[in-house]
């Protein structure tokens, strides 16, 4: 997201208070955000708090002289990525959605050269009334991006839709907007998170993933504009919500669901932390610390990905090697051993459950390291490499 330019438009509702935590995030993630208030806005939330937050001054005034050409309504959205208004009233719905332009933010949305987003705010009323709702639908016609709104408890007391989306949620789908299609028309599929072997029915065998690598390349996948298929083990976390997502606990079902999508899939990303084995025999009845010396049996499961790798005409195949010494020697070898075209290698120290990566891609190439960053922003780079391969493998088979 950095480089990238944001004109975030702020109207009069109670919500106006989310758009500051929105611009916190935007600014954290290296947009330039160029906030613009109506004079509605002014009276819930004050310039000085989002020219505090952005860094940079806030305009609200069509005649404005700080621009040299008093044109602030053209000038301020040359070169911006989107315009994103957050709130978006009904009464701004209205206006965009019939050309009216009489202040300042009206004017640049009906004047603007790239997309304008919208994230609807209002009491739930006013949100079904049928003028708003013809509003809405002509709005998503000339091709606004309308983010929600959500059904939840509104400032008036009442619950309903109409609710806008939290900031986290609009900074989400910003994101995603933003981001280049690399993988558009394509189906990934994804496994992440640890997976549980059961012993009885209290204890089994696991790890310590905590699936944040998986989900986050999930994102970034969707980002992508690909259609991602999620087999996710056991975590506490939150899917993204356009991801189709099957839940698993062990090896075995894990490795079922991959089986009911692989020949379907594009790409095949292998993230999750498989358990090599499983118990050969489960107790049906916890088992008491007073009850004989416990012996298990260990069975080894299936190989997931060297299966999909293995297939006829296999999806693109993208291995994970979490190693804790030797990494590149080991990464390597697995890579070789299982015929994948790409593994992704990490140190397991200091990547399970940590929120920032450093990985080392290897493949036909080469290796190339991916310095420490964010899981999220490694996930990007990791979704831009596979598309550039997969991509490079197309045209080699042409």
């Amino acid at each position: 997201m950095r480089q990238k330019r944001i004109v975030l438009g702020v109207t009069g509702g109670i919500a106006a208070y989310k758009a500051a935590e929105l611009v916190r995030l935007l600014v954290k993630d290296g947009v330039e955000v160029q906030v613009v208030m109506t004079e509605a806005a002014c009276g819930f939330i004050t310039p000085a708090t989002m020219q505090a937050l952005s860094g940079r001054p806030v305009f609200t005034d069509m005649w404005d002289g700080r621009i040299a050409d008093n044109m602030a309504h053209i000038e301020l959205s040359r070169g911006a990525d989107a315009i994103l208004v957050v709130p978006a009233t009904a009464d701004f719905l209205a206006k965009v959605a019939n050309g009216l332009a009489d202040d300042l933010l009206s004017t640049l949305c009906i004047a603007r050269e790239c997309p304008l987003l919208a994230a609807p705010a209002m009491n739930r009323q006013m949100w079904q009334n049928k003028a708003t709702q013809r509003n809405v639908k002509q709005l998503a016609s000339d091709g606004v991006v309308i983010l929600g709104p959500a059904s939840g408890d509104q400032a008036c007391g009442e619950t309903g839709m109409g609710r806008m989306l939290e900031a986290q949620q609009i900074f989400d789908a910003i994101t995603s907007f933003l981001q280049p299609k690399l993988l558009a028309g394509k189906h990934v599929l994804i496994t992440a998170g640890p997976t549980f072997e059961a012993i009885d029915p209290v204890r089994g065998i696991t790890n310590r993933s905590s699936g944040k690598m998986g989900y986050s390349i999930a994102r970034a996948a969707l980002d992508a504009g690909a259609q991602v298929t999620l087999v996710s083990g056991p975590v506490a976390l939150e899917a993204p919500a356009s991801a189709s997502i099957e839940h698993v606990e062990s090896a075995g079902q894990m490795f079922d669901a991959v089986k009911k999508h692989a020949k379907a899939a594009d790409i095949f990303i292998a993230v999750a932390a498989v358990a090599d084995y499983h118990v050969a025999k489960t107790s049906k009845q916890k088992i008491k610390r007073t009850d004989a010396d416990l012996n298990l049996t260990l069975v080894p499961n299936r190989d997931i990905l060297a299966w999909v790798a293995a297939l006829p005409k296999p999806p693109f195949c993208v291995g994970f090697a979490a190693e804790s010494q030797k990494l590149h020697e080991f990464a390597d070898a697995k890579r070789r051993r299982k015929k994948v075209p790409l593994m992704v290698a990490n140190l397991a120290q200091d990547a399970i459950g940590a929120d920032d990566n450093e990985i080392t891609l290897l493949d036909d190439t080469g290796t190339h390291t991916l310095p420490r960053a964010s899981k999220r922003e490694i996930a990007r780079q990791l979704v831009a490499y596979i598309a550039k391969l997969h991509q490079a493998k197309k045209k080699k088979k042409a």
